[in-house]
């Protein structure tokens, strides 16, 4: 059993409880009080690289990743620090991720909120939704044609914008692109968890231009970010590199800086 096996196995018994817990009669009602969505796709289609930073505590590849850990205080430094948009982690077991992570930065944030989740449910929408986020991840490795497409639908009927992530190109051909306006490609091997981060520029490749591209996972330096950029790339999901910096913010505001520069320097 590869750790992605194990990952959603394990969340299939979370998955229960949670239903047990809290029928979705009452993420319905919750939803109909809720706030008006904000807009993820909106967020990353500029002519700048855009960058998700991503809330999370831990990852089954590297361990604890933050000791301190205060989730409103996160968001509100990667919100002043210009993060396009925000991840978060809800996964419990494997990446120390909860649904009240994504409520507290919903509070605590005004920039739209990526449910981070190995979704294979629609219940998980309505959770999503109702919990906050404004858009959620769809992980075609873990997903027959099927559900993603109806996932797509529910997601839509909900409001929710769909980053959509393949690793391995063969999972393209599970999209269908009329229903996926953004696109994700994991740098990292989900059985192996090695990363190569010209993958996803592989991937792209074999996709047209009208999908804003999101390169996933691995990503450190400013010259990544502008390498990929130069290449095509919308925007970076990054989690990690902040997550161990002293001051997350500091850290996302100084690569946003240093990434600006190269690119200006490139062009001049």
């Amino acid at each position: 059993m590869t750790v992605l096996d194990r990952i959603v196995t394990d969340v299939k018994v979370a998955l229960e409880r949670h239903k047990r817990l809290t029928p979705e009669h009452e993420l319905e009602a919750a939803i109909r009080s809720a706030r008006p969505v904000r807009d993820f796709e909106s967020a990353l289609d500029g002519p700048e690289l855009a960058v998700i930073a991503e809330i999370k505590q831990r990852s089954p590849s590297k361990g604890l990743l933050r000791e301190s850990f205060d989730v409103p205080a996160l968001a509100k430094d990667y919100t002043a620090a210009g993060a396009n948009a925000i991840s978060v982690l809800t996964e419990e077991n494997h990446f120390g991720g909860a649904l009240s992570h994504l409520a507290l930065s919903a509070t605590h944030s005004n920039r739209p909120l990526l449910r981070k989740d190995f979704i294979i449910d629609p219940y998980q929408l309505y959770q999503a939704r109702a919990y906050g986020a404004d858009a959620v991840l769809l992980i075609a490795a873990i997903l027959e044609a099927s559900l993603l497409k109806d996932l797509l639908s529910l997601a839509t009927e909900l409001r929710l914008a769909c980053l959509v992530e393949v690793y391995d190109p063969d999972e393209l051909d599970k999209i269908d692109f009329d229903q996926v306006s953004i696109l994700g490609v994991n740098n990292r091997d989900l059985h192996t968890f090695e990363v190569d981060i010209d993958h996803s520029l592989k991937v792209f490749e074999l996709v047209g231009n009208e999908v804003i591209k999101v390169s996933e996972s691995g990503l450190r330096s400013p010259a990544d970010l502008a390498y990929l950029h130069r290449r095509g790339v919308d925007a970076v999901l990054i989690g990690e590199t902040f997550m161990r910096a002293e001051n997350p913010g500091v850290a996302l505001r100084s690569l946003r800086e240093k990434t600006a520069a190269i690119l200006t320097s490139h062009t001049n």
